[in-house]
C-alpha cells in the first residue's frame, strides 16, 4: 500500500481568487500602471461574486498597494506602479508575526549590501563616487543633529552606492530589508546611553567601505560591509540565532 500522506484542504475565500487572477492579469500586463480594472458593477458581473467579495478583494489589493479604489469611482480602480512600501510592509508583517527572525533579516541585509558593494567598487563611476563621499560628510555632521538626522544620511549613503550597483533589484530589496530591520530596533538605538558612540563607530565602518569602493577593491568592500553589519546588529539578535551570521563572516 502506498504510504502517501496527503494534508487537508483548507476552504478557499471568495475574494482570494478574485486576487489571484486580478494580480495574474496584472502579471500578465493585460493592465498596465495608470490604466483602470472594470468599474465595481462591471467585476460583480464579470467574477458572478456578490458586491461585498468584490469590495473586500479591492479592499485587500489595495492595502497590497496593487491599486488605488474609490468607493463608488464609474472608471474602475487605477492600477499603480510597482512600489517596495507593499513589499516593506510584508516583510515587517511577517517579522512581527515571528514567521521571519531578525537574524533571517540582518543576514539578508549582509548578503545584499555586500553584494552592492562588490559591484559598486568595480562600476562606479567617478560622479557616483563622489554622491557617496557628499553623503558621507552629512552624516558626519549630522551626529551632533541626533540619531533621525544620522540614519537619514545612513540611508542616502547606501542608496548612493546601491544605484551605482546598476542593479535596481538589489537597491530596492536593500532599501526594504534595512527599513524592516531599523523598524524593530531603531528605538533601542536611538534610547541607548552610547548613541553618540555608536554613530561614531557606524561612521568609520562606512568610511572604510567608502575607501575599498574608492580603491576599486570589490572583494574587500563587500568583505568589510559584512563585518561591519554583523557587529553592528549581533547584539540584537540572540546567541543562538547567529550561525548564519557568523558563516556568512567566512565568505
Amino acid at each position: 500500500m502506498n504510504d502517501a500522506r496527503f494534508q487537508q484542504v483548507r476552504p478557499v475565500r471568495l475574494y482570494q481568487t478574485i486576487v489571484e487572477q486580478i494580480e495574474g492579469a496584472i502579471a500578465r500586463g493585460e493592465f498596465r500602471p495608470g490604466q483602470r480594472l472594470p468599474n465595481e458593477r462591471e467585476l460583480v458581473a464579470q467574477f458572478g461574486a456578490s458586491r461585498p467579495t468584490v469590495r473586500e478583494a479591492l479592499r485587500v489589493l489595495e492595502a497590497n498597494g496593487v491599486i488605488r479604489s474609490r468607493p463608488g469611482d464609474p472608471h474602475g480602480p487605477e492600477v499603480l506602479p510597482f512600489s517596495p512600501s507593499g513589499l516593506a510592509k510584508q516583510m515587517t508583517r511577517l517579522a512581527q508575526l515571528e514567521e521571519m527572525s531578525v537574524a533571517e533579516l540582518v543576514a539578508f541585509r549582509m548578503i545584499l549590501d555586500s553584494a552592492a558593494n562588490l559591484l559598486a567598487a568595480r562600476l562606479r563611476s567617478a560622479a557616483e563616487l563622489a554622491a557617496m563621499e557628499r553623503t558621507l560628510a552629512v552624516m558626519a555632521e549630522a551626529i551632533d543633529r541626533g540619531y533621525d538626522e544620522f540614519s537619514k544620511a545612513d540611508v542616502a549613503f547606501h542608496d548612493a552606492i546601491a544605484s551605482a550597483s546598476r542593479n535596481s533589484l538589489i537597491q530596492v530589496c536593500n532599501n526594504v530589508v534595512r527599513g524592516v530591520v531599523l523598524s524593530l530596533i531603531e528605538d533601542r538605538v536611538a534610547r541607548s546611553r552610547n548613541s553618540r558612540a555608536l554613530m561614531r563607530e557606524s561612521l568609520q565602518h562606512h568610511r572604510e567601505v567608502l575607501a575599498a569602493i574608492r580603491a576599486g577593491d570589490g572583494q574587500a568592500a563587500a568583505r568589510i560591509s559584512r563585518r561591519n553589519i554583523y557587529d553592528y546588529y549581533a547584539g540584537y539578535v540572540p546567541e543562538s540565532d547567529r550561525a548564519a551570521m557568523r558563516a556568512l563572516l567566512e565568505v
